[in-house]
């Protein structure tokens, strides 16, 4: 009898025990997911926006001839002869390396026409070969587009000017992203009446470089009757950075 009793009171003293420390457990959790709590209410999250002008380095041109034929082989032989003729110009003239010149389309479709008698009819083909070149001599641009258009390219398409390497400028522009980040944060803060503490986390945007566009660039070429030639102003390049930071409030 006495040793079932000391049996039941050794279960009642271990259920106890564990119960015990089941409450000390969560007494000691609670203060934990407090804490977390307050620290995520005691954070600020900004984005901060920088910008740097710099000067192209580098303009890629779109460069093609269109020709049109009774069939599809003569259009396509006549496009190649004017278009080896550019070629020519590219490579032997301005010295441009082939790895910056490249084939972006090269077509040859038939042209149609439609009539109530006839019906729809194949009048003709007509070949496309459009080349992208590169070229970094800015100030010789128009130079350039009158030749290719006096050796028989008909269809110039907008000039692209870009920095060619636009991580010699990403540094600036995300010190400036930074920067602006700090003077947001700092103001909200202010107005908060609390102060700001230290960086937790930051993500970068990529937003590259946005390139400078010369609009009719063709029209422009096929003005090769001015004696003053074709125009073509390089402007200028924003390379942009954009971060989203977040900070401590104090």
């Amino acid at each position: 009898m006495k040793g079932w009793a000391k049996t039941v009171g050794a279960a009642l003293l271990a259920s106890s025990l564990i119960l015990g420390g089941m409450g000390l457990s969560g007494a000691l959790k609670a203060p934990e997911k407090a804490h977390a709590e307050e620290a995520q209410k005691n954070v600020i999250q900004v984005t901060g926006n920088g910008e740097l002008s710099v000067k192209p380095d580098i303009v890629y041109l779109t460069i093609g001839v269109d020709t049109t034929a009774a069939t599809a082989q003569a259009a396509q032989q006549a496009n190649a002869a004017k278009m080896k003729k550019v070629t020519a110009v590219l490579k032997d003239q301005w010295k441009i390396a082939d790895k910056d010149i490249q084939t972006v389309q090269f077509t040859v479709q038939p042209n149609y026409s439609y009539s109530e008698k006839e019906g729809q009819q194949v009048k003709g083909y007509n070949a496309t070969h459009t080349l992208k070149v590169a070229y970094r001599d800015l100030d010789k641009v128009g130079a350039l587009l009158d030749d290719v258009s006096n050796a028989g390219a008909n269809n110039i398409g907008n000039a692209s000017f870009s920095v060619e390497d636009p991580a010699a400028f990403e540094a600036q522009a995300l010190e400036k992203a930074m920067a602006n980040a700090g003077v947001k944060a700092s103001a909200i803060a202010k107005a908060a009446k609390r102060s700001l503490g230290q960086v937790t986390t930051v993500i970068q945007q990529d937003t590259g470089s946005r390139p400078v566009f010369y609009e009719g660039a063709m029209k422009a070429a096929a003005a090769t009757a001015d004696a003053a030639g074709t125009s073509v102003q390089a402007g200028q390049v924003d390379v942009t950075a954009l971060v989203t930071v977040t900070y401590e409030l104090n």
